[in-house]
């Protein structure tokens, strides 16, 4: 069968869109592959429905697209990780399934998830993909918003633009934390997550379009003081998710949803902490640093 490619949203045709005609679960073919990484490449975001998977069928699909990333990104000890290296466990369950409690350091770094962020942006090689399948939703909330950052760059003007286009940014999981108060970390978390190098403005490497690369993990630009970039930062993530900019998906079960981390940012909304949310995420990484002399 075919696939089909529909928007989410008829006044945004061209930001977020519905898949239909792929079985994920049974294998898809390398054509079907580049059909869907067709679609990404126009819409940034892609939904499929009714996508019933275990680890390895996610993980399968993903590999079409690129190397993969490890889940190095989050709080948790090796010994207490409840899914394999290859998988990044978005939800509120300890290692026995059990939700967390509510003043678990887990989940008080988890919440940084709810700021617009890009996915491993704080990551020398940043990602490209990330697919993130529900398997098990609250019953209310918990909603994931998506912003388009390629029509928030065009909307910017020529001048700004021009200010933006060389600049670099430093990007750090300790800078998105401490926003939010959580800035408790080990020495070995502290070199873990060093701040690393980012380019303000990124060129799709398929399509030619330039967006702006923003997360709430960027926390300064080379050669500006501190405050002053920040300013700059929050100015224009506040540009960039306007809602007329901003795709926010309602979860159901067994949703996969795939988005591109060059284009978009994205984060998630509140619901029931006592409510378990598990979500199970798998990541292509990007071919190349978007700095390249930076170490390793």
């Amino acid at each position: 069968m075919a696939i089909t490619v529909t928007p989410m949203d008829a006044a945004r045709p061209d930001f977020g869109a519905l898949v239909e005609g792929v079985d994920i679960a049974a294998g898809v073919s390398a054509e079907t592959a580049a059909e869907i990484e067709d679609a990404i490449d126009l819409y940034g975001v892609l939904v499929f429905r009714d996508q019933v998977l275990d680890d390895d069928q996610q993980y399968a699909f993903s590999q079409h697209f690129g190397e993969m990333e490890t889940a190095t990104g989050d709080i948790a000890r090796l010994e207490d990780r409840r899914l394999p290296m290859t998988v990044n466990d978005i939800s509120n369950l300890d290692q026995h399934g059990r939700v967390v409690s509510r003043d678990d350091r887990r989940r008080l770094f988890g919440l940084g998830n709810m700021l617009w962020h890009s996915d491993s942006s704080f990551k020398r090689v940043p990602s490209k993909f990330s697919l993130l399948s529900a398997r098990v939703i609250p019953g209310e909330g918990g909603n994931t918003e998506f912003a388009d950052m390629r029509a928030a760059w065009d909307a910017l003007d020529p001048a700004l633009q021009a200010e933006c286009m060389d600049l670099i940014c430093e990007h750090s999981q300790l800078y998105s934390r401490g926003k939010l108060g959580f800035d408790e970390f080990t020495e070995e978390e502290r070199a873990k997550w060093a701040p690393v190098l980012q380019r303000l403005v990124r060129t799709h490497p398929r399509t030619g379009r330039k967006s702006l690369y923003l997360a709430s993990h960027a926390g300064g630009i080379v050669g500006w003081p501190v405050p002053e970039a920040r300013m700059f930062l929050l100015d224009l993530t506040e540009h960039a998710t306007q809602r007329r900019f901003v795709y926010a998906h309602e979860w159901r079960q067994w949703d996969l949803v795939m988005w591109d981390n060059r284009v978009t940012m994205h984060r998630a909304r509140r619901y029931d902490h006592t409510k378990a949310r598990d979500m199970h995420r798998t990541t292509v990484a990007c071919e190349e640093p978007t700095v390249a002399d930076q170490a390793a």
